[in-house]
């Protein structure tokens, strides 16, 4: 159809970035409509049901009539479980006051860059990472400065590099920990750094946290923990991970008042509140049995294993043990390919679906991150079926 008008878009959408993972899954999904039999190693969600007893909390919500309109800022019950979850997990005091609980983990992220950043301020953020942090970065106008996770760090932060990228127009520090896509996780010395480099600085930190119960070795450290650091911190955690609920969008957001006030003014403006029964479910989930969580986390971490082992023997591939959440980042220099179009082939040749890593920035360029949210089968299966392409093709 020829349109009567030209559609004239702001300039900043042309500055709004997007989250390959979906982009892989539609293409995958189409091949899968065609007869193709793909291995769906791409999407970064677990493969588990949502646990019974939080299921069973959701629809008596429903039928309770918790269908309507809430607090922007989340209900008062779920904001007070939240306090005292993050106050025992964290070790610092938390009010429900300093909680906003959001539709998913994502509106933390848009709403912490959009209320503190503006034109000339930048903002550090680890790359290869989650790429919606660069998209909302750009998107604002604010300058997006990448700080490098290379793999003879563990994936973990150079502290020295970070110093020096600290200056005067520093607003707001990225952490991600466990980390996407590599699955690097930051020791109790490394936060300690980050929060001695920020020294007295008037700097924001977002700590994305939101695989915080997926760890494999170690334990989790928070920068909220450190003595100073607490007013200077938006902790991000949500549900979607730890319990399996990425369908019933709900994350939350820990702060000082004073902003979780302007962040709740955010929530009001766009989706004015996170959906009632979701919560409902939410409060069960934190209250309730934590069995399914180690039950999930213990399966991601056999996962895990197979799938190092198998990729350390293929051809071209070298893959360091994540400590965290559910992805390996294997280093795929030596097949002389280009990460994109080794994705790409994987796909369309051995029907094995994977993200390029410069789909989590720049210096992804060289690897490839696989979901281990499937079946050990299912990774064998594509182990095979990687491992006799790269016989065929390096």
């Amino acid at each position: 159809m020829t349109q009567a008008f030209e559609l004239r878009l702001a300039r900043r959408m042309a500055r709004l970035g997007t989250e390959t993972a979906f982009e892989v899954l539609v293409k995958a999904k189409a091949l899968e409509a065609k007869g193709r039999d793909i291995i769906h190693l791409e999407i970064g969600e677990p493969d588990f049901d949502t646990p019974g007893n939080i299921i069973e909390a959701g629809c008596d919500a429903l039928h309770k009539g918790f269908t309507h309109y809430g607090p922007s800022a989340g209900m008062t019950e779920l904001r007070e479980v939240i306090a005292q979850h993050v106050s025992e997990t964290r070790r610092v005091n938390v009010a429900p006051d300093e909680v906003v609980v959001v539709p998913g983990g994502k509106p933390i992220i848009f709403f912490s860059i959009l209320a503190l950043a503006e034109d000339g301020d930048e903002i550090i953020y680890p790359n290869p990472g989650f790429p919606i942090y660069e998209s909302m970065i750009n998107y604002v106008g604010a300058k997006a400065v990448p700080i490098r996770l290379r793999e003879d760090l563990d994936f973990r932060l150079d502290m020295d590099e970070l110093a020096r990228l600290i200056n005067d127009r520093t607003k707001l520090i990225i952490l991600n920990s466990p980390q996407n896509p590599t699955g690097g996780v930051l020791e109790k010395k490394d936060i300690e750094a980050v929060a001695s480099a920020i020294g007295d600085r008037n700097i924001m930190v977002l700590s994305d946290e939101i695989y915080s119960r997926l760890i494999f070795e170690g334990e989790h450290h928070s920068i909220m923990s450190l003595d100073g650091m607490k007013e200077r911190t938006i902790l991000l955690d949500g549900f979607s991970k730890t319990y399996a609920m990425t369908g019933w969008r709900m994350g939350y957001g820990v702060m000082r008042v004073d902003l979780a006030t302007h962040i709740s003014r955010l929530m009001t403006n766009s989706s004015s509140c996170t959906a009632s029964f979701s919560q409902v479910a939410g409060i069960e989930a934190l209250r309730g049995s934590q069995e399914s969580v180690d039950h999930m986390r213990d399966e991601f971490k056999k996962r895990r294993d197979v799938m190092v082992a198998g990729l350390n023997k293929i051809k071209g591939f070298s893959c360091q043990l994540p400590h965290g959440a559910f992805y390996v980042f294997p280093n795929v220099t030596e097949t002389g390919w280009p990460s994109k179009r080794l994705a790409d082939a994987l796909l369309e040749d051995a029907g094995v679906a994977a993200l390029s890593g410069t789909a989590f920035g720049e210096f992804g360029e060289g690897y490839l991150r696989f979901s281990v949210a499937n079946s050990i089968e299912n990774i064998e299966k594509a182990l095979d079926r990687i491992d006799a392409w790269t016989k065929k093709n390096l």
